[in-house]
């Protein structure tokens, strides 16, 4: 009867060690430990008896709950980073100035913000020149489209990486594990460092490249055409930078 206790999320049997590790953590969790400390304090300042045994029951049941905890045995087996809900796909139809305002308030949001202004801006301007400038950029404005795309995909990861340092943080109390911890958080300061830099970075590209298309437009002949060409390289490039920092950002199973 109690062997559905003893498998985790993805139906596996839990070994010994791991279940150990399990018990231990939930013994030790902060929040669980507090019950202790309050339990304790109102004995010492009410000096009746029953508060010893109801503190300890009160105990023994969240620990109970705890190590049964699916999400809670995920972080400890885990890592806090993979414990965490992933973000759901977002669909092709959802624009991504939509998806920028699903991005917790702060610097990131409003580069993407900024970022996608520029973007809309750019697209207009070359909407908005004549035929032969629209027949030269015609390539570049799917390369823009999915620029803001995957920028808004590695502001996403980073804002989810950023979400896990603050949990990470607050789980250092204890001395287990605290190797381990220590260095999955240095894995995520990295990636969050990497994806305010490339934001950072992308964001001034747009804001040159809109510049270039308006040189474009005032080109003719094999100059417009090399100067066409030489924006699409660069799109492309923006495009391989982001394309691999939002798969490194990717946990294993999704790469």
């Amino acid at each position: 009867m109690r062997e559905p206790d003893r498998l985790d999320n993805a139906g596996r049997q839990l070994s010994p060690e791991e279940r150990r590790r399990v018990v231990r953590a939930a013994f030790l969790r902060p929040t669980n430990l507090l019950v202790v400390a309050i339990g304790s304090v109102f004995f010492a300042l009410a000096l009746v008896w029953w508060a010893i045994p109801l503190t300890l029951v009160t105990y023994a049941t969240i620990v109970f709950l705890a190590a049964r905890d699916p999400l809670f045995r995920e972080t400890v087996l885990e890592g806090r980073a993979r414990a965490l809900p992933r973000s759901p796909r977002r669909s092709r139809d959802v624009p991504p100035e939509r998806r920028a305002r699903w991005l917790p308030r702060g610097e990131t949001r409003q580069k993407v913000e900024a970022a996608l202004e520029i973007h809309r801006r750019t697209v207009f301007a070359i909407e908005e020149s004549g035929d032969v400038v629209r027949a030269v950029l015609n390539d570049a404005l799917p390369k823009l489209h999915h620029v803001v795309e995957r920028l808004v995909d590695v502001a996403e990861k980073r804002e989810r990486a950023a979400g896990a340092i603050r949990e990470l943080e607050k789980a250092r109390t204890g001395a287990e594990h605290r190797e381990d911890r220590g260095a999955e958080l240095a894995e995520l300061e990295n990636i969050v460092r990497a994806a305010d830099t490339e934001i950072s970075g992308t964001f001034e590209n747009l804001l040159t490249l809109r510049a270039r298309v308006v040189s474009v437009s005032v080109e003719s002949g094999g100059a417009a055409q090399d100067a066409a060409a030489k924006l699409n390289a660069d799109l492309d490039e923006m495009n391989l930078r982001l394309d691999a920092l939002r798969s490194t950002m990717s946990p294993p199973d999704e790469r």
